[in-house]
């Protein structure tokens, strides 16, 4: 198939499924009598959170120091003592993986995610605390089967071709301070070892539009592989609805031994405008230099740029987001590749609906390194039944259509390789 049906596939897929979810959203939104999990900003002691980065609502705090739409859920468990308050969310994931063809395998396995936030005021300002951290590499170096996924090795000789890699045992201990200036105005600086720059939209597992599908975007070293860096140092002003940053921090991206801290190292930069023009919106766009991130390319930099929009519409008895985001990539030595993502989930009560359309340019995934342009959507669902006050268990199915072009067809086994993963979640919320 020529690249610009890929495009035109992809793009289409996308759009009927995401009208799928509006049209369910505005169905159910007068319907559902039942209210979801969060949000939760109140601690046991009434002291409210505050905003990581300045004088807005915590909600409005996604990964690093990415922004998301205000009117945006927070699940997880607060708490407050002692002048502290906090919140602890997390999630395991029991996945059967089996991809098609070829090219796929079929694996069980194990993904996991844990964060824990705490924040005290401190002098003028207000002192947050992070730490995020994975059992991911208990899977082992190779990661789970994931047609069209590329980047990061497992072995530190041969690239992860179809897999997406394991995350990381520690994915984030950082520390902010934020000051105020004026009334709608802060400065503030961020340290992370590891953690992660002012690149990209606020990374998957974060979006509420993507954080419910097991399976990681084709796009991901497209948008926001850069959410694991050991070593990062970020500065920025918030004024009222905007904010303006700069990083400076580790290009690399992690190697094969997850289990530990790896080298630390300031040898990139990045930049990032985030507006929030009202509570159900936020847009971003950043640019950043790479230096050497993939291990196996060692001589190759990169420069990125992203641009994303996300809109979040809370309702009577759930929720409904969804997140448009556009990279590209500039080698050099090398290649320019784009890749656009557009996904959307609709909370209804204890039902989420999600699904996830992406067209990708790749250079990694054939011995030649011939550009191809390849397309994913994705369709899904999860039930949660709540076990306890902040603990709920989920069963779900993710179910993928893939296309690549005609010439890498009979690696694939076909045009249209497929993907689906039935899977079990414990969650706090």
């Amino acid at each position: 198939m020529k690249g610009r049906s890929c495009l035109r596939f992809a793009l289409v897929a996308g759009a009927l499924v995401a009208g799928a979810l509006v049209a369910g959203a505005v169905a159910a939104g007068t319907a559902c009598a039942q209210t979801m999990p969060g949000p939760m900003a109140m601690m046991d002691g009434g002291r409210m959170m505050d905003g990581m980065l300045g004088p807005y609502t915590m909600m409005q705090d996604a990964s690093g120091t990415a922004w998301q739409p205000a009117s945006t859920p927070m699940q997880g468990m607060m708490w407050g003592t002692g002048g502290w308050s906090g919140m602890v969310h997390g999630q395991i994931d029991a996945v059967f993986d089996h991809q098609s063809g070829p090219r796929g395998g079929t694996e069980a396995f194990s993904e996991s995610m844990l964060m824990v936030m705490a924040q005290h005021a401190a002098g003028p300002g207000t002192l947050t605390l992070k730490a995020m951290g994975s059992l991911d590499p208990a899977m082992g170096p190779r990661g789970y089967p994931l047609l069209l996924q590329t980047g990061e090795t497992a072995d530190g000789r041969a690239p992860l071709v179809d897999r997406q890699h394991p995350h990381n045992l520690l994915m984030e201990l950082a520390g902010t301070y934020a000051v105020p200036i004026a009334p709608r105005t802060a400065l503030f600086v961020y340290l992370g070892y590891p953690g992660e720059p002012a690149l990209g939209p606020a990374t998957f597992m974060h979006r509420f539009s993507g954080q419910d599908d097991p399976a990681a975007p084709i796009t991901h070293h497209w948008l926001d592989s850069t959410h694991i860096t050991f070593g990062v140092a970020t500065a920025g002003l918030v004024h009222g609805p905007v904010k303006i940053e700069a990083s400076a921090f580790n290009g690399r991206e992690p190697d094969q031994h997850r289990w530990g801290f790896q080298r630390f190292g300031i040898d990139s930069w990045s930049g990032r405008i985030t507006i929030n023009p009202a509570r159900d919106w936020s847009f971003q766009v950043s640019y950043g230099h790479l230096h050497s991130p993939e291990q196996l390319a060692a001589a190759v930099n990169q420069n990125r740029l992203t641009a994303s929009a996300t809109y979040n519409r809370a309702f009577a008895g759930g929720n409904w987001q969804t997140t448009l985001a556009w990279g590209r990539n500039r080698d050099h030595p090398g290649n320019t590749l784009n890749g656009v993502l557009l996904e959307s989930a609709v909370a209804l009560g204890h039902l989420t609906l999600f699904a996830r359309a992406e067209t990708v340019q790749k250079d990694d995934l054939t011995p030649t390194g011939a550009i191809a342009r390849v397309g994913e959507a994705t369709l899904g669902a999860v039930r949660d039944f709540p076990v306890a006050r902040h603990l709920a268990i989920g069963l779900g199915m993710q179910a993928a259509l893939n296309r690549v072009p005609a010439g890498m067809a009979a690696g694939y086994g076909s045009e249209t390789p497929t993907g689906i993963m039935p899977f079990l979640r414990l969650k706090i919320r």
